[in-house]
């Protein structure tokens, strides 16, 4: 069996492509040896980013393909109860990828395993998605680097995605999101990747990954080893228009401190400040919540260094969060920004 959810004609917002999975977790700080039970939750880079915007209170959709089986349709009512439509999703074969996470705790690090092999999207194929369809009366296209890595049909489904979006001027952000192991296809990053990102508005893109997928590396002597690169990247691909990051300093497994970064072609670099959590809940999909919180600033035409710094308090918020998914409101994050730090308690 096999089926395609219908496309929603509601207009705005954003669309989002890539692969959900289950992932499985020891309770609290124990590890998988110890565990006799295993807490159930689903996530995914791109649905995540798009969940997080769907709690923002705006419209996003996630493209997918699941296995049509009740693990497929579980993985659906858990985006679906968010906030997040499935329109253009397709319910075809019968594996559902898997992760399992360790919670690590102060010196001990937090440790992913992955089975996500031969899953249904792994085998999906590129004529499955009406693209046209999926981005009628949308606004953004957002994927990442993962979707491209597990396979050549999720890569050409990629392609394909990004060249409807732009004939219908839609802008197009990524998160390229280099994981070497996953690209076992036969296809290089270093070959997918340029011809992917060359059709972006946005990326986020770390200082090791822009080495790493084109071969561009901070200028010697520069005194921001992060603008160098991103300014290079505004060069490499004129039609980029921003480049961010976040940048981490690891104090434990319990303990980060993170700051956001933006070079944009207009205004040059802009950061914020560091913001210390200690202790880290859950800091899995703290990226895609900074994301999250951009697109939601520019989908709000707020201006750059605001939507930096929403995007950069919305992830701040996520490490306090179990699950993947950052479930936090436009007014939450504003308390923080507002200086609200100390987490007192609200009556």
């Amino acid at each position: 069996m096999s089926s395609t959810l219908p496309v929603s004609g509601r207009p705005g917002g954003l669309v989002t492509f890539g692969e959900i999975m289950l992932r499985l977790s020891p309770p609290g700080h124990q590890r998988l040896a110890q565990a006799s039970s295993l807490e159930a939750t689903y996530g995914g880079g791109e649905a995540n980013v798009a969940a997080g915007l769907a709690g923002l209170g705006l419209r996003a959709t996630h493209v997918t393909c699941l296995p049509d089986n009740p693990l497929g349709h579980a993985a659906a009512r858990h985006f679906r109860q968010f906030g997040v439509e499935l329109a253009g999703t397709v319910f075809r074969g019968e594996r559902l990828g898997l992760y399992f996470l360790e919670t690590g705790a102060s010196l001990r690090a937090s440790q992913v395993v992955y089975d996500r092999a031969h899953s249904a999207f792994a085998h999906l194929q590129a004529e499955w998605f009406a693209w046209d369809e999926i981005l009628r009366d949308t606004q953004w296209l957002h994927w990442t680097g993962i979707t491209p890595a597990i396979s050549a049909g999720a890569a050409q489904a990629t392609r394909e995605a990004i060249a409807a979006a732009r004939a219908r001027g839609l802008t197009v952000s990524a998160d390229v999101n280099y994981r070497r192991n996953l690209w076992q296809y036969g296809a290089k990053a270093q070959d997918v990747m340029p011809g992917l990102v060359a059709s972006c508005d946005v990326i986020v893109c770390s200082e090791g990954d822009a080495a790493d997928l084109f071969g561009i590396e901070a200028e010697a002597g520069a005194d921001n080893g992060f603008a160098s690169v991103a300014a290079q990247l505004l060069q490499r691909f004129p039609q980029l228009k921003q480049v961010l990051a976040t940048k981490r300093k690891t104090q434990s497994a319990s303990h980060e401190r993170i700051k956001g970064m933006l070079f944009d072609a207009a205004e040059g670099y802009l950061q914020t400040p560091y913001y210390d959590l200690t202790p880290v809940v859950d800091r899995i999909g703290g990226g895609d919540a900074f994301l999250a919180g951009f697109l939601y600033g520019c989908l709000q035409n707020q201006s750059a260094a605001d939507s930096l710094a929403f995007a950069t308090a919305a992830s701040a918020l996520k490490h306090t969060i179990p699950g993947d998914i950052n479930l936090v409101t436009p007014a939450e994050v504003r308390h923080i920004l507002a200086g609200n730090i100390t987490g007192r308690l609200l009556r």
